[in-house]
């Protein structure tokens, strides 16, 4: 049974960070060489590629932050050797269309969209907190707030966000909003809730974090970057913000903010916007601490992730892993456009910079029928 409302968290969160500006902002082991390590040479898939979709092949690869990674964070290391099956996934993130396909055959409505309830939102924040006023308790998400002009603490995300009433996946930037002739942007205010029922509605399912770290390296084992390791080349291969965050954004890149699928050139597998553009959730839980307690002596096969969630910034809601970065993703800020960065996000939250894209197995498939 779905929660209701990060949406209905994260409004609450945004009034609370709006008054208090209370939210924080988010050697290596030694590497093996890749040569050393054995990998099992796969069988090419006897199953043609679903329509959209890649195959990703078996391979053993660097999960976590690489060496010489400047942005690198603690949460991220250390670096480990993973090795994980062949799988499909989507060629781009789900579009516009996509998803607006599924909730027409099954009418759904997403978390953004549904009347929100206090007294379950309550369950999930400190005791004894005061309820916001029935004006910010209306469906809703968070809209990056393209009119700041001076900021005070770059640790104060509350003075670039803001709580838009009326804002979903129709409606991007508000009820006057709309994604007409934007069938192939991504899809954005869903919520790993929403994620999850298009997932089932299609026959997938939401990546794990070591199986999007796989597909982001494509024909690579151990870059930075999903083309390499030239940080250079980021405004070439990815939507990102050029200028100074958030207040002069450049758009040298050709984009302001979302782009188009397939606005980018694809990796070394053909996937596209594998950084920048808008977050992208997987299966695994969000924890600061899970890569500090593996047991790293040997290659970890097909990790599922933390066993439970844990972040001391953000103790009382359930996250899962977010990967990839967002058009709002500068060196100055998150730099979260590289391929270990990661951060949390709780089941029931959305906004205009996170969406989603799927995986499939050759047993999910076979099953179909």
């Amino acid at each position: 049974m779905y929660h209701q409302h990060l949406t209905k968290q994260w409004a609450y969160l945004a009034f609370v960070v709006l008054l208090f500006s209370s939210v924080s902002s988010c050697k290596n082991q030694e590497q093996k060489q890749v040569s050393e390590l054995e990998v099992k040479a796969e069988p090419i898939s006897k199953i043609e590629a679903p329509e959209g979709m890649v195959w990703v092949e078996t391979k053993t690869f660097l999960q976590g932050a690489k060496d010489s990674d400047q942005y690198a964070m603690p949460r991220e290391k250390p670096a480990h050797w993973v090795t994980v099956d062949g799988f499909f996934i989507d060629i781009t993130e789900v579009t516009n269309k996509q998803f607006k396909a599924f909730v027409e055959a099954t009418n759904y409505i997403t978390i953004a969209e549904r009347e929100i309830d206090w007294e379950e939102i309550k369950k999930e924040l400190p005791p004894n907190t005061p309820k916001p006023h029935d004006s910010i308790l209306q469906p809703g998400s968070l809209i990056f707030n393209k009119s700041v002009n001076a900021v005070v603490n770059m640790e104060n995300y509350g003075q670039w966000w803001t709580w838009r009433t009326g804002a979903n996946w129709r409606h991007p930037d508000g009820p006057n909003s709309t994604i007409e002739g934007e069938d192939d942007y991504p899809v954005v205010h869903v919520a790993y809730q929403d994620a999850i029922a298009y997932c089932e509605w299609a026959n997938r399912r939401l990546p794990t974090e070591a199986e999007w770290e796989s597909a982001a390296q494509g024909k690579n084992t151990n870059t930075i970057f999903t083309w390499g390791n030239d940080a250079a080349k980021l405004d070439a291969n990815a939507n990102t913000w050029q200028g100074v965050f958030p207040t002069n954004n450049e758009s040298q890149d050709g984009f302001e903010f979302i782009s188009p699928v397939k606005s980018y050139p694809a990796n070394s597998i053909g996937l596209y916007d594998m950084a920048g553009n808008v977050w992208e959730m997987t299966s695994d839980f969000f924890s600061v601490k899970y890569y500090s307690e593996l047991d790293t002596s040997q290659p970890i096969v097909n990790p599922k992730g933390a066993d439970t969630h844990f972040n001391p910034n953000n103790p009382y809601q359930v996250e899962h892993v977010m990967k990839g970065g967002s058009f709002l993703c500068h060196a100055s800020y998150c730099a979260s456009f590289r391929i270990s960065a990661k951060m949390g996000v709780s089941v029931d939250s959305g906004s205009d910079h996170m969406g989603f894209r799927t995986v499939a197995t050759q047993n999910m498939l076979s099953s179909k029928e």
